[in-house]
């Protein structure tokens, strides 16, 4: 296959492999290369979790390389397949690695870079340099992330529940009425929103769909009892007419926006269900149907003067009211 790296590292693992190991020497001579890449050699393959350990002659005088003797009686004689990207598959990997900024400093985010250090070693030397290069273009950004350090067992727990359709006894923070509740849910996937990693579930005493935010989970434990995976959830369809996260709170508005951020909303697509009316002074009118009254509130007020909500009238009367309040702060 192609990829000389790989190929080098195979024939390392043949001579490691050996009763005696091999020495350093040996190993730049058998494989072509100079002392210095033979430690980086050795440092990509316990990257890749070789069990490499030193040992010395019975002289005590030539430090050996050898790999576990149980690790090769496992190790299986297999043809490895050839791995070749085009550059946009190579480019579509650097992108998905730069949305990991949510798991930055997780054993998550460890468990991601050793994949991409594994997918490296597979591929020819060209396209990997490629890769490399390319991963420096695109930088994850952690800004307004949750924290998840420390929460890693939630998460895999979490996951295997979900492969495995069981149910799972979980304790909740709420922020509603800010208690600690304990529920039976069936996991059902994971979502991301806004630098949060949230997981759509079924609470087997109501049957019906909630959101629980991840890091609010303080202990989940698998059961035994399994469920079947509901026929007529639609996680995207439900995330596409749902504001934020805010469900079973339909509305429907018009709300002005204005010239100078017209453009700027234009170029987005906010909701999925939606349409815009231009104005002739350059301001628009956005028509649009979702789910989350607070939510769509907060996102007018977040425009200030720039937007003002035309319809519905009780909550245009709810946005009046809190300017209200809030200017009192300011008199």
């Amino acid at each position: 296959m192609h990829g000389k790296r790989l190929l080098k590292i195979l024939r390392a693992v043949e001579l490691m492999g050996r009763p005696g190991g091999a020495t350093i020497k040996e190993l730049a001579e058998e494989l072509e290369l100079d002392r210095r890449s033979v430690y980086r050699l050795r440092d990509t393959m316990e990257a890749l979790f070789f069990p490499i350990y030193e040992d010395r002659d019975d002289d005590g005088r030539k430090m050996r390389w050898k790999i576990q003797s149980e690790y090769l009686a496992k190790l299986p004689n297999v043809s490895l397949p050839e791995l070749t990207l085009n550059f946009p598959e190579i480019m579509a990997l650097c992108l998905l690695k730069g949305e990991a900024g949510i798991y930055q400093g997780t054993e998550v985010q460890k468990h991601a870079d050793r994949a991409f250090t594994k997918i490296r070693q597979l591929l020819p030397d060209k396209v990997s340099s490629q890769l490399e290069k390319l991963d420096e273009l695109f930088r994850p950004v952690a800004k307004f992330s949750k924290d998840y350090s420390g929460r890693e067992e939630i998460i895999e727990l979490l996951a295997q529940a979900m492969i495995k359709q069981k149910e799972c006894r979980v304790e909740y923070f709420a922020f509603q009425d800010e208690q600690t509740k304990m529920y039976r849910i069936h996991p059902l996937c994971f979502f991301e929103n806004e630098g949060g990693l949230y997981t759509f579930v079924r609470v087997a005493r109501y049957d019906d769909i909630r959101i629980l935010a991840v890091e609010r989970i303080e202990d989940l434990e698998i059961q035994d009892a399994f469920f079947e995976f509901p026929a007529d959830f639609q996680p995207d369809e439900i995330l596409q007419y749902t504001f934020n996260l805010t469900l079973d709170d339909p509305v429907e508005a018009r709300i002005w926006i204005s010239r100078d951020q017209a453009k700027y909303v234009t170029e987005r697509k906010f909701f999925e269900d939606q349409t815009i009316e231009e104005q002739e002074d350059g301001s628009i009118i956005l028509h649009l149907r979702t789910s989350g009254r607070y939510d769509l509130k907060r996102w007018v007020l977040g425009y200030g003067s720039d937007a003002v909500l035309l319809e519905p009238e009780d909550l245009r009367e709810g946005i009046r009211d809190e300017l209200q309040r809030s200017l009192a702060y300011y008199s």
